[in-house]
Parts: structure tokens; C-alpha cells; sequence
């Protein structure tokens, strides 16, 4: 399991919480530009500063995906989930 700090909407707020996901059930991982926004437009916690960058991540949940948005951008949260090792592809 890996801890990931998640972005959740309440009513009309945003939080943030930590999350423990399993790599092996991850699907993909995207950049978030609509979170980007709000955190441009202080719409989110006051503990992210503007430097902070957002990855919508979908997990397996068998015949439909669950998607979380997490603190870090892509290769960030995929290093995270590799326990910081490096996929070789070839």
C-alpha cells in the first residue's frame, strides 16, 4: 500500500486527505488541469501553494474504474507507486 494525499469536494469546500491505494489495482494516471484552476483561484486548502500539481488516478474496482485525484503530478505519484524504481519499457 501507498500513502497518497487525495482532494476530495465537500459541498462547496475541498480537503485534503490521505489515501492508502494499492498499486497493483491502479489503471491509469493523467495530469489534472481542472484542479490546477481551482488551486489558481484559491479554491483549495490554504497548505498547497501554486507550485502544486494534481494527478486524476484510476484504480480497477472490477467492471468500473474509481477515480481519486492526488497531490503530485504524474511521474511523481507513479515513482510513489513504484516504490520509487524506475519500469523499464523496451
Amino acid at each position: 500500500m501507498v500513502k497518497l494525499i487525495e482532494v476530495v469536494k465537500d459541498k462547496n469546500s475541498f480537503t485534503l486527505r490521505e489515501v492508502f491505494v494499492n498499486p497493483i489495482h491502479v489503471i491509469s494516471l493523467r495530469s489534472d488541469e481542472f484542479m490546477k484552476r481551482h488551486l489558481r483561484e484559491g479554491k483549495l486548502p490554504e497548505e498547497l501553494d501554486h507550485h502544486h500539481e494534481f494527478t486524476k488516478l484510476t484504480l480497477d474496482k472490477g467492471t468500473t474504474g474509481q477515480e481519486l485525484v492526488v497531490v503530485g503530478n504524474p511521474p511523481l505519484v507513479e515513482s510513489k507507486l513504484n516504490g520509487g524504481k524506475k519500469l523499464l519499457h523496451g
